[in-house]
């Protein structure tokens, strides 16, 4: 039996998988002119570099109009096959009132990412923050060029 066979004699059966017809959807009908496809990675797959630091940009300093990124706050990225990632940062100062919500923030951020299973945000103070560790874009937005 086909999908075509139930269809003609108006059954209103659904076929098994082994009865139905494979379905032709010729590439040019499913991808017209070519046009690439985003497809999300699979939810078992590890998170990518890529990912993290863009939920990374999201998080800016309550201080300082600039990314925590941008800033140079973010030390290291570890990436786990598990999905698991580790966040070295610093802050701009030991004494930095945003010390116990920046983290956090961090944390949150990454999480959002859809491949990330669990972070671990450690902030270390060696070598310590200093504005040689910001991005050109961000002395640019606080004008120190």
């Amino acid at each position: 039996m086909t999908i075509s066979d139930v269809h003609e004699k108006g059954e209103g059966v659904t076929p098994t998988p082994e009865e139905a017809e494979p379905l032709a959807i010729p590439a040019s009908a499913a991808f017209p002119d070519g046009e690439e496809v985003l497809v999300p990675p699979p939810i078992d797959a590890p998170p990518t570099q890529e990912e993290v630091i863009a939920a990374l940009e999201t998080v800016y300093d309550p201080e300082i109009p600039v990314n925590v990124y941008e800033l140079g706050l973010i030390y290291a990225i570890d990436l786990h096959d598990d999905g698991r990632v580790e966040i070295e940062m610093s802050l701009t100062a030991p004494n930095c009132p945003s010390a116990q919500e920046l983290p956090q923030m961090v944390r949150y951020a990454v999480l959002s990412v859809a491949t990330v299973k669990k972070v671990k945000v450690n902030v270390v103070w060696d070598p310590p923050w200093d504005m040689s560790r910001m991005s050109d874009g961000a002395r640019l937005a606080l004008n120190m060029f």
